[in-house]
C-alpha cells in the first residue's frame, strides 16, 4: 500500500501538466477556399487557450487584398476566424502562412488549400514555421506524406487515445498479445473512420469525445480489479477492437476538419491510419524505453532503504490510478459540454 501511494504521487506530478492541456494541445488550422477564380475564402480555428490579444492571422501574397477585416467569434474551445481575398493570380506555386502578433506559443498549424479547378493541397507546418508554397500540382506521393504525418501528430496530441493505448500495453502485458490487441484496435478504428470519413455514418462528436474518455476509465477500473478471469484479461483483442470502432468516429472528427482530397482520397485515407498506428507503435516503445532508463530513479524513489527492484507490473495499478483520474475529469468536463 505504502508504495501504491508513493507511486501514485510521483505519477501524479508527472501527468498533471495532461489534465492542463488534454484539450488544448490541439493545432491551429486554416483552409483557403477558391470560391470564384482568384477569390478565396479564409477560414481559421485556433485553441481557445491562445489570447484574445495574441491570435494568429493567415498570410496570403502580397498581391492578395482582404475585401473586409477578418471576423472573430469564439465556438467553444476555439475561436473561429473568417475573411475574403481578392488575388490578382492563383495560389499555385506561390507561398502562404500564418502570422502571431506577438509569438507562437508553440503551435502547429494544419493548412488545407482547396483550388476552383478540384485541387487540393494540405500541409502541417511546425510551430517555428510561418510560411509553406502551396504546390502546383499534389502528387500521391505528397499526400501519402501529408497524412501519414497528420495521423502520427493527431495521436501524439490525442492525450486520451494515447493513455486507452497504455491501458492496453497494461492488460496485454506480453508482446504477441500486445500486438495482436493494438492491431485489432487499429482495424477497428480504421472501420468507422472510413465509414465516417465518406459520410455513410454520422454521429455528434461532443457524445463520442465523451465516450472516448468513458473507456479510458474502463479500462483502468479494469486494471484496478486485477481480475484475470475477466473478459478484459482473457480476450483483450475483443476489448480493444469494441472501444476502437468508438475511437475511430473521434479519429475522423479531425478529418472532417481538415478534410480528404478528393481525387487522392483511398490514399489519404490508408496512410491516416498508417500513421495512426506508426504513433501508437512509437508512443509504446516509447513507454517502455522510459521505464528501463528510469528504473534505477525509481528505486530510488520508491524504495530509498531497500534493495528492491522495480517491475513493469508494479507500477500498472498506481498508473491506472492516475489514468482513470484524468479520464473521469475528461468525462465530466466533456459531459458538462453538452449544455454549455
Amino acid at each position: 500500500m505504502k508504495f501504491a501511494v508513493r507511486c501514485s504521487f510521483l505519477l501524479v506530478g508527472f501527468l498533471i501538466p495532461i489534465l492542463a492541456v488534454a484539450h488544448d494541445a490541439r493545432p491551429n488550422y486554416v483552409q483557403i477556399t477558391e470560391t470564384a477564380p482568384n477569390t478565396f475564402s479564409v477560414n481559421w480555428k485556433v485553441p481557445a487557450s491562445v489570447p484574445g490579444g495574441a491570435l494568429p492571422y493567415p498570410t496570403l501574397p502580397g498581391d492578395c487584398v482582404a475585401e473586409r477585416e477578418p471576423a472573430w467569434q469564439q465556438a467553444g474551445a476555439e475561436y473561429v476566424g473568417q475573411q475574403v481575398f481578392k488575388c490578382t493570380s492563383s495560389l499555385s506555386g506561390r507561398a502562404v502562412g500564418i502570422e502571431f502578433p506577438i509569438i507562437n506559443p508553440s503551435l502547429s498549424t494544419l493548412y488545407k488549400v482547396k483550388l476552383a479547378n478540384g485541387e487540393e493541397h494540405m500541409q502541417i507546418l511546425k510551430p517555428d514555421e510561418s510560411e509553406w508554397v502551396v504546390p502546383e500540382a499534389e502528387s500521391r506521393f505528397g499526400v501519402a506524406r501529408e497524412y501519414t504525418l497528420l495521423g502520427i501528430e493527431h495521436i501524439w496530441i490525442g492525450i486520451d487515445h494515447l493513455l486507452f493505448v497504455a491501458c492496453l500495453l497494461f492488460i496485454a502485458r506480453e508482446p504477441r498479445r500486445l500486438l495482436i490487441t493494438i492491431t485489432g484496435f487499429t482495424v477497428a478504428h480504421s472501420i468507422t473512420l472510413a465509414l465516417s470519413a465518406l459520410d455513410l455514418v454520422r454521429i455528434p462528436t461532443p457524445p463520442v469525445e465523451a465516450a472516448i474518455a468513458l473507456s479510458v476509465v474502463f479500462l483502468a477500473w479494469e486494471i484496478v480489479k486485477d481480475d484475470e478471469s475477466q473478459l478484459t484479461y482473457r480476450y483483450p483483442v475483443m476489448v480493444s477492437s469494441s472501444f476502437g470502432l468508438l475511437h475511430g468516429f473521434g479519429f475522423a472528427a479531425v478529418l472532417r476538419d481538415i478534410g480528404l482530397p478528393q481525387t487522392e482520397l483511398p490514399t489519404a485515407l490508408l496512410f491516416f491510419n498508417v500513421g495512426v498506428e506508426v504513433g501508437q507503435i512509437l508512443f509504446v516503445l516509447a513507454l517502455l524505453a522510459g521505464f528501463f532508463v528510469l528504473r534505477p530513479l525509481l528505486v530510488r524513489l520508491l524504495w530509498a532503504d531497500s534493495d528492491k527492484s522495480v517491475h513493469w507490473s508494479s507500477l500498472t495499478v498506481p498508473a491506472s490510478y492516475v489514468i482513470g483520474g484524468l479520464a473521469s475529469y475528461w468525462m465530466i468536463d466533456r459531459v458538462a459540454g453538452f449544455w454549455a
